[in-house]
């Protein structure tokens, strides 16, 4: 979006608001970065309670068709067809030198609830939305129908006690397992609730329509387990959890392999499976597969107080440039510097010392194994 374009809002705007939230430009909307709480207090509510964050600004796309399972395998690297009704997967979309357009996450829902939300549900992020359904569009319209979804929100209640908290409003919902999901009625209107998130704990994320979204999620805040949290909190989590941020830690020029995604293609999909290639950029990503990725995307400890940031460069003991930080922050629940950059296989193992450079100073990093965070998802 141009400079001059008015931010978009989110059906919970005005909520925001009222609830005392600063807010900034993100990804073309206006959009809570934290409350009066703070990101600290945000991020540890999240790890020991429940925190109820906004993520209106997604995109939510349904494919609707027989063939939308098949259609969809032409541009993702993921085994669509296999996946089961009621179930989720993590996917992305490639380009043709293997790099990564966007990452997304795909339902198939039951039957029942295929008229609302289709054959396949999609969620993709927002600053990508517009140029993923042109995507699907072009590439697999004439295959299936392909339908945004503007006049939904999406709520996100992660966190240990968020199944305490969203039981209240309907008991099925502890009965979905990490990745699973269905239609529920909340607060009165029907729902599509997954047991997914992007903080590394357990938790939901929740569309509902536009017109009851501050019903819901007034409801959910009034649980006394639950506090609101912004874009501060939701990217310290999901950076201790080791998880990617679009255009951030993967972009066009990242494979998934580099980026250390390759649990995502399933055996199906890759060399020698009964369903292998036939996706953009297939040729690169067997290569890198097999072996042939440049670098490899690490986690990073710092061995001293300060906080590395995004854009620093990564040397070694001898002052020659390695990589650049696609993440950093100072982890509120370790309590130590975190960052993820990309480093040659050469330097990539766990335990390796490298240095960032800050302000003319070199910090020393070891590379670590991901998430920083344990996971704590209802299996």
């Amino acid at each position: 979006m141009s400079a001059e374009a008015p931010l978009l809002h989110t059906p919970l705007h005005a909520l925001h608001q009222r609830l005392g939230a600063r807010m900034v430009p993100f990804a073309g909307y206006a959009m809570p970065v934290q409350y009066p709480a703070g990101l600290m207090a945000e991020h540890k509510q999240c790890r020991e309670s429940a925190a109820l964050f906004d993520v209106s600004h997604m995109g939510q796309v349904r494919l609707v068709g027989s063939g939308a399972a098949a259609a969809l395998e032409t541009l993702v690297p993921v085994d669509v067809i296999d996946l089961g009704t009621g179930r989720q997967r993590y996917a992305f979309f490639t380009n043709a030198s293997g790099g990564l357009l966007d990452d997304l996450m795909v339902v198939r829902p039951d039957e029942a609830a295929r008229a609302a939300f289709g054959d396949l549900f999609l969620v993709v992020n927002a600053g990508c939305k517009q140029a993923d359904i042109e995507h699907l569009q072009t590439h697999i319209g004439h295959r299936c129908t392909v339908v945004p979804m503007p006049e939904r929100a999406l709520l996100a209640l992660q966190g240990p006690k968020a199944v305490d908290a969203l039981s209240r409003l309907h008991p099925g919902v502890a009965d979905l397992v990490f990745m699973s999901g269905g239609v529920f009625k909340l607060a009165g209107v029907d729902c599509f609730v997954t047991r997914s998130g992007y903080t590394g704990e357990d938790g939901f994320e929740i569309s509902v329509p536009e017109a009851h979204a501050v019903t819901l999620a007034e409801t959910l805040l009034a649980q006394p387990e639950v506090a609101p949290a912004g874009l501060g909190a939701r990217d310290t989590l999901r950076l201790e959890a080791g998880l990617c941020l679009y255009g951030h830690d993967i972009t066009t020029t990242t494979s998934p392999i580099e980026a250390g995604l390759g649990w995502a293609i399933q055996k199906v999909r890759r060399p020698g499976g009964a369903r292998a290639g036939g996706y953009p950029g297939a040729s690169v990503i067997e290569s890198h597969l097999a072996g042939g990725a440049p670098s490899k995307r690490v986690g990073l400890m710092g061995l001293e107080r300060a906080p590395v940031r995004e854009g620093a460069p990564i040397v070694d003991a001898h002052g020659h440039q390695l990589g650049v930080v696609t993440s950093g922050t100072l982890g509120p629940t370790v309590n130590q510097p975190v960052a993820m950059a990309y480093l040659p296989l050469n330097h990539a193992a766990a335990g390796a010392e490298v240095y960032a450079e800050v302000r003319g100073k070199r910090l020393p990093m070891r590379v670590t194994a991901l998430p920083f965070a344990p996971h704590h998802y209802k299996r």
